[in-house]
């Protein structure tokens, strides 16, 4: 596959728009897919809801501080469009609905008019219910990454107004007691210390395929103590973090080397993202290559074979799967502050963000970008944009 490059995305093929939705009946018409070319101006996307009944969504003790805003837009609803689920499950159980209360913000938080989110295999892995003793309380709007415009501002937000264009991952810890109220609505709350402006070079669509992605793959370096000069190799290259692990350890950390793992039709994709070394899973056994390196990156489960073509006293980062010594195991802390450390790369064009093909997907076909994402076959990120 020949991967294209623009100047700020990587076009792996002309983009279309996912088959129909029969099973739900939208409030939506059918929309033109973004094509990534650059930046978008801000459009006003805040509309009143025209709905007068509310979802009973019960919000933890954590997100019950008084509400007290220096700032508000002036057409912020009481209610909005959310996808939810009030039973843990496979991709059925998401309800789309009307009538969701829009969420309070605390003093440090800011609310986000959305305008477009992502997805992650920790999304489908909290609605199956992997961590649920850890979990906020049913019923809950999913989503972590987001981007999209501030409308109110807490007492204690320094930082951004309202009218600036933000992304982020709006839960600080990944898996303990993530926010009831998700990306996957027309609002979020988030602390501001989650949050980063947006590179203006991004569109909102490509923004919102970054934040979990592009801080897991920069903390997991950190941790693996990654630096210049040394060698590195990615396990699931092309996928949502290992393809920014490949860019960063290239053009930010430095590597001496990078070599990657992918699918045959994911080879060409891997080089243009700066892999020196593109290795074919289906073809090549990466644990046999008489080269060792100083750091093997684990994005997809193989920790038993990882260990045994790193360097010895190297780092072996581990996202899922058994971890066997010297390998670690991780879970990414959402960071605004790496955020606004990586926005230069991301502004010079050094470090792009990989946007799935079959998307973005509109937000009636949030099930179905759930369902293709759990294929395990993407390539980047899943986005859902346009969210009206």
């Amino acid at each position: 596959m020949e991967a294209l490059l623009s100047s700020t995305t990587l076009q792996l093929k002309p983009l279309h728009t996912p088959s129909s939705f029969s099973s739900l009946h939208s409030p939506f018409s059918s929309c033109s897919v973004l094509r990534l070319k650059g930046s978008r101006k801000t459009e006003n996307y805040i509309q009143r809801s025209q709905f007068s009944t509310v979802l009973p969504l019960r919000v933890s003790a954590s997100s019950q501080a008084a509400p007290v805003e220096t700032s508000t837009s002036t057409s912020i609803p009481s209610e909005m469009k959310a996808w939810t689920y009030t039973d843990y499950g496979s991709a059925d159980v998401l309800k789309f609905e009307s009538n969701v209360s829009v969420p309070e913000i605390r003093e440090d938080q800011v609310l986000i008019k959305v305008v477009a989110a992502a997805l992650n295999p920790v999304d489908f892995k909290r609605r199956l219910g992997k961590f649920k003793a850890t979990d906020s309380p049913l019923p809950t709007v999913p989503g972590y990454d987001v981007a999209g415009v501030v409308v109110k501002v807490g007492s204690e937000v320094k930082g951004v107004k309202v009218g600036d264009e933000v992304y982020g991952d709006i839960h600080e810890k990944a898996l303990d007691g993530p926010k009831q109220f998700g990306s996957l609505a027309e609002f979020t709350a988030v602390e501001e210390k989650l949050v980063a402006l947006k590179p203006k070079n991004l569109s909102f669509a490509e923004a919102a395929s970054l934040p979990l992605a592009i801080e897991t793959a920069y903390e997991g370096l950190e941790k693996a103590g990654f630096s210049a000069g040394k060698s590195i190799l990615v396990l699931g290259g092309a996928g949502g973090v290992g393809s920014l692990v490949i860019q960063i350890a290239k053009h930010v950390f430095g590597a001496s080397k990078v070599a990657a793992t992918s699918s045959t039709g994911k080879l060409e994709l891997l080089k243009s993202l700066g892999a020196d070394l593109a290795i074919d899973y289906t073809k090549d056994n990466f644990e046999d290559l008489p080269e060792k390196f100083d750091v093997v990156y684990d994005t997809v489960g193989q920790g038993e074979k990882a260990v045994k073509a790193v360097k010895e006293g190297g780092s072996v980062a581990v996202l899922t799967g058994a971890v066997t010594p010297p390998g670690f195991r991780f879970v990414v802390t959402s960071n605004g502050e790496m955020l606004k450390k990586l926005n230069p790369y991301l502004e010079s064009g050094k470090v792009k963000p990989v946007i799935d093909p079959k998307g973005p997907f509109p937000f009636d076909k949030v099930v179905e970008a759930f369902s293709y994402l759990e294929t395990g076959r993407a390539a980047g990120k899943v986005v859902i944009h346009p969210i009206p």
